[in-house]
């Protein structure tokens, strides 16, 4: 084990969903020296995390959380406010989410690769095969059988979930019994059980998979608690990073440094560290070491709320969401669990995949305590309102296909979508990749800073499209292509 004080190959800042991963992949060179620094608490083994980190039916995310980063923002224009959370935990987001585990669609992987032809589908295939071990479609072709994340659908779905997926059948959507399958066999419209990387009923996420059987490596440091404020450089060369660990500031030296810090966290050390637009930078008194969009785009799915009211109380043990009806751009999504205090009280997501409005982050101070402006701009496209709007009056049409449901009246209109909106807390793309010509772009195709040497990114804030899927399984994939790339060129 090497000293936080001491030098490293490899400082990676971060212990989230691709934090772990990067660092057991690159710690399995035994001559490469690794260290992982994470803001949240750590463990040293699986059976030692508290059962709200285990338990896929639980999500620990309310105000009490002490395992979340909380971030004040704003949705939409006027009064539209909120709160998100990312996980600020040894796993990160994956460690306190709902377990789903879907790939992104094959048209994703075309809009990246337009302008990184390392990110077509056919490119990233043998990444997600490489991570998953699917337990109900591993011979198939396109999957995975060996991989360290084992990937289930319910086997025994609850009622919520049975009616509302034999309702949209009966309304004429096709069933998908593969949301993971090749693109040939998933059509963009149809109703299908959610892979989740729930095994016996616990989380199995790149923390307790990939990172925790590789603590005993003597090459591998991980320290928790530890907060990453500022990268140093000399010249446009990264030589390490600051942190502040038990109230003491402290430096580690690197020769590499990867950040996986999270689409907020990852844009507001770049920021922190000179890397951004130079205006904002200069109006909070931070030397401008290199101008770059960071922050300046990102995006994320809106989703608006619709409940009802139903026989079958939802459950309280499952993971959050055991099928999906997706309608080309827009997911819904009947929650498998209660909302509110009366058991009756069920609620379907109504989320919007590629929406057309776009986000900004920016710093409002050079102290890392104080968190960035977020301000999401959501419904500012008016083919967003749309879509949303269309997509209600789908559900509500499933809706009064259930049996014994109350369905209350709904028009979705531009104010009850607002009094109704919220976020699937998906932000990515605020260090977007693609080539040094391009007016967007943060990073190149492997993550790497334009214009610096040694510094990579790679977490969610990298993806220069909206997905069309929730993220896990895509972060996941890019930290193993990452990692790859990096053990080829040490």
């Amino acid at each position: 084990m090497i000293d936080a004080g001491a030098g490293a190959g490899t400082v990676i800042v971060g212990g989230g969903t691709a934090g772990c991963v990067l660092a057991a992949r690159l710690s399995a060179d035994p001559d490469h020296i690794v260290c992982l620094l994470e803001a949240g608490p750590m463990w040293s083994a699986a059976a030692e995390l508290p059962a709200d980190l285990r338990l896929a039916g639980r999500m620990p995310i309310g105000p009490a959380s002490p395992w979340v980063w909380r971030y004040p923002v704003r949705l939409a224009d006027g009064p539209v406010a909120g709160n998100i959370v990312r996980g600020r935990v040894l796993g990160g987001s994956g460690a306190i989410n709902g377990g789903y585990f879907v790939r992104a669609l094959a048209t994703d992987f075309a809009a990246w690769g337009r302008q990184c032809p390392e990110w077509t589908f056919d490119a990233v295939l043998p990444g997600f095969q490489q991570i998953e071990r699917d337990l109900d479609y591993g011979a198939f072709p396109g999957h995975g059988d060996r991989g360290p994340i084992p990937v289930r659908r319910a086997v025994d779905p609850v009622p919520v979930s049975v009616e509302f997926a034999t309702a949209a059948v009966a309304a004429g959507f096709p069933e998908i019994p593969d949301l993971n399958a090749l693109p040939a066999a998933v059509p963009e419209t149809g109703v299908g059980p959610v892979p989740c990387n729930v095994e016996a009923g616990m989380r199995a996420g790149s923390a307790t998979e990939y990172l925790l059987p590789a603590l005993a490596r003597p090459n591998l440091t991980v320290l928790g608690s530890t907060m990453v404020t500022r990268i140093r450089f000399r010249g446009a060369r990264v030589v390490g990073v600051d942190y502040v660990r038990d109230g003491r500031a402290g430096t580690v030296t690197a020769e590499r440094v990867v950040l996986s810090a999270g689409a907020v966290e990852s844009a507001a050390l770049l920021l922190r560290s000179g890397i951004g637009p130079p205006e904002q930078l200069r109006a909070l008194g931070i030397p401008v070491l290199r101008a770059a969009p960071v922050g300046a785009w990102f995006t994320d799915h809106p989703e608006v709320g619709i409940e009802y009211r139903g026989v079958a109380a939802p459950a309280s043990d499952t993971v959050a969401l055991e099928y999906v009806l997706a309608l080309d751009d827009v997911e819904i999504r009947p929650y498998a669990v209660g909302f509110g205090p009366d058991p009756s009280t069920r609620r379907v997501g109504v989320a919007l995949m590629r929406p057309h409005s776009a986000g900004e982050l920016r710093l409002v101070s050079a102290d890392p305590a104080v968190p960035p402006d977020i301000e999401y701009r959501y419904l500012a496209a008016e083919y967003d309102r749309e879509r949303l709007r269309t997509a209600v009056g789908v559900v509500m049409e499933v809706l009064r296909g259930i049996p014994a449901t109350e369905v209350p009246e709904t028009r979705p209109d531009n104010s009850w979508l607002r009094a109704n909106l919220g976020t699937s807390q998906h932000l990515s793309g605020t260090c977007p990749m693609g080539p040094a010509s391009a007016e967007s772009a943060v990073v190149d195709q492997w993550g790497r800073v334009h214009g610096l040497s040694g510094l990579t990114v790679a977490d969610l804030s990298v993806v220069p499209v909206p997905l069309s899927r929730g993220p896990q399984a895509t972060v996941l994939m890019i930290a193993e292509r990452v990692a790859e790339h990096l053990l080829e060129r040490m």
